[in-house]
């Protein structure tokens, strides 16, 4: 199983131009021969991060882009904290809170891993805090790292318990609010 992440920048900071991206993407993956993994929205509407998997990265970018919105190609990723049936059965609503940390320049992901095993029992200091899973790009670009949290304050006090930064910190909606459609294969 490949699984890919895109980001889309809404152009708009409205819930109904979100609403109305995201029920597009369940059926751009189907057309590129796969499905949704995972979609989040950040919390003020201006961008959605979505994962797929088992999709030709060419033919969900060709229908990503159609949509008329700033977005990145699909990359591919590794999920980690998490299987995609894990997603898949507790669905994306536990998420409250959303990092992008921009990785360093000469990190490897063998590293990134041992370093992440390492440090990931360290959460258990900031108990106002669930890490809940990881989408690290295989060219090692970026992370997404996804936690469940009572606010913002949280999230950045357990960033700092595992010694790792803050490039951008979102707070998410709930999916649920957001209908997303990904017919199953």
């Amino acid at each position: 199983m490949a699984l890919y992440l895109s980001e889309i920048a809404t152009g708009a900071h409205e819930r109904g131009a979100a609403e109305a991206l995201v029920e597009r993407l369940g059926p751009a993956a189907s057309g590129a021969g796969g499905r949704l993994l995972e979609v989040q929205v950040t919390e003020d509407f201006a961008r959605i991060f979505f994962v797929a998997e088992d999709v030709d990265p060419p033919q969900l970018a060709a229908r990503i882009a159609v949509l008329g919105v700033a977005r990145t190609e699909p990359a591919p990723v590794r999920l980690v904290g998490a299987t995609a049936d894990q997603v898949r059965e507790r669905g994306t609503d536990a998420a409250s809170h959303m990092v992008e940390w921009d990785l360093p320049a000469g990190l490897d992901m063998e590293t990134y891993l041992a370093r992440k095993k390492e440090k990931s029992p360290l959460y258990a200091q900031v108990p106002d805090v669930a890490f809940l899973r990881t989408y690290v790009r295989e060219d090692m670009g970026k992370c997404l790292c996804l936690y469940d949290a009572s606010d913002d304050t949280a999230v950045v006090r357990a960033r700092e318990v595992v010694a790792a930064p803050i490039d951008r910190l979102h707070h998410l909606t709930e999916t649920s609010d957001v209908a997303v459609q990904s017919p199953q294969q």
